[in-house]
């Protein structure tokens, strides 16, 4: 039997949701599924994914393949990785603590990028949001000139007008 590792959609219309399972080659693409490796969520920024390392290791070995996307997913989380590692333990190359060390360490290091990631992200959100609040600012500010403009404009004739009616109406008494 062969098998691959996929997606298997879930989620609405527009907002799709994937589950990263070991399912056999001949299933349909949401059908039966022999194992659920993990979750795929694109619609976060940064995209969110939930991924059993070892089990997708598992997996790996025992000759799961892997498609591009999948392949993808399973790389950046480190599944790839950790199978590289394990083959050389398996061919005496390393030691498993050896292999577990170098794992951490990448592990490490990746988190360490993640988290500038967000934070760049957030630090951008912010100032985005401090931008459109001065800009919402100079907005209300103009228009409350505008405001009293209009409003000095609308009282200025009216004051010049009440005292030549004034006039005209002493001059009509005489």
């Amino acid at each position: 039997m062969s098998v691959k590792i996929r997606l298997q959609r879930h989620g609405k219309k527009g907002k799709p949701f994937y589950w990263v399972v070991a399912a056999d080659a001949r299933a349909k693409r949401d059908g039966k599924f022999l194992e659920k490796i993990g979750t795929y969520n694109p619609n976060t920024n940064p995209a969110t994914i939930d991924l059993n390392v070892d089990s997708a290791a598992k997996w790996l070995f025992q000759g799961a393949q892997p498609t591009d996307t999948a392949k993808a997913i399973l790389s950046y989380k480190g599944a790839l990785l950790k199978h590289h590692l394990n083959g050389g333990v398996r061919k005496g190359a390393l030691t498993q603590e050896q292999a577990d060390a170098k794992f951490a360490a990448w592990l490490e290091e990746k988190d360490a990028k993640l988290n500038t990631k967000t934070s760049g992200l957030a630090d951008n959100k912010a100032a985005a949001k401090a931008k459109a609040l001065e800009a919402e600012k100079e907005v209300n500010a103009k228009r409350v000139a505008a405001a009293l403009e209009a409003k000095a404009a609308a009282e200025a004739p009216a004051e010049v007008e009440a005292p030549a009616t004034e006039e005209s109406t002493e001059e009509t008494e005489a």
